[in-house]
């Protein structure tokens, strides 16, 4: 398998406080990482800092062997799509407006762009959100808008904070749907979850990560005899 992401004795510190601890790892084309551990593990910290969002003391980050976050950083982001736990959306701009400047940045085609939002809103059932401003929708609605964001681009690395997080049981099923869809294309997944029975179906492979640093990784199959062990410790 061709490797896409590769993390390399990443290490990110504020202050005298490590938060995460020489964190290697590599994600190939077309597979699907779960990320776990309990609150404070290190696991969003990790997807920020991957995401170029929290800065790291040191380490690399590539994609695609060619994309680094530190010496190629705008073709590093148009490789990355991410969900974060919390819908991070602008109050200035309508649910459209937001889809339209999603397509704008990663340069889609109109026509295609217009396709996929059709889909997507429909399968999330926004019809009738569109013109609304994230004040006036709810959480779940927010999380759906946020969603398609990150859906709309064809990207080959999605990063996903807790992917279930706020959705609606017709939104989960219609998310892991569109999910497989994008495996099966090869796109991978990085993804953080406390509902690894929810994921399963959908990740191969896990890292666990403890106080910042990696306890286990393995195969997804092995999590709940590792997982066990770990608790007899």
């Amino acid at each position: 398998m061709r490797k896409l992401l590769e993390v390399s004795n990443l290490n990110v510190a504020i202050n005298d406080t490590k938060l995460l601890n020489n964190i290697s790892f590599t994600l190939d084309k077309g597979s699907v990482i779960a990320l776990v551990g309990h609150n404070g593990a290190g696991k969003s910290t990790l997807m920020k800092t991957i995401m170029g969002i929290q800065d790291k003391t040191n380490g690399e980050i590539t994609i695609d062997g060619e994309f680094n976050l530190d010496t190629s950083f705008l073709d590093y982001k148009k490789n990355i799509a991410f969900i974060p736990e919390e819908p991070l959306l602008m109050s200035e701009l309508t649910a459209m407006q937001h889809f339209q400047l999603y397509g704008k940045s990663y340069q889609m085609e109109e026509m295609e762009l217009k396709k996929r939002i059709g889909k997507y809103v429909e399968g999330f059932e926004l019809q009738g959100k569109l013109n609304e401003y994230p004040e006036s929708l709810s959480k779940g609605m927010r999380q759906k808008v946020q969603t398609i964001c990150a859906m709309l681009p064809d990207v080959p690395l999605l990063l996903i904070d807790e992917p279930f997080m706020g959705l609606d049981i017709y939104a989960v099923d219609y998310f892991e749907e569109i999910l497989k869809e994008k495996i099966a294309s090869g796109t991978s997944i990085l993804l953080t979850t406390h509902q690894l029975k929810r994921v399963k179906n959908i990740a191969d492979q896990f890292i666990m990560l403890q106080e910042g640093k990696i306890l286990h990784k393995g195969q997804i199959s092995e999590f709940e005899t590792i997982k066990r062990r770990s608790e007899d410790l």
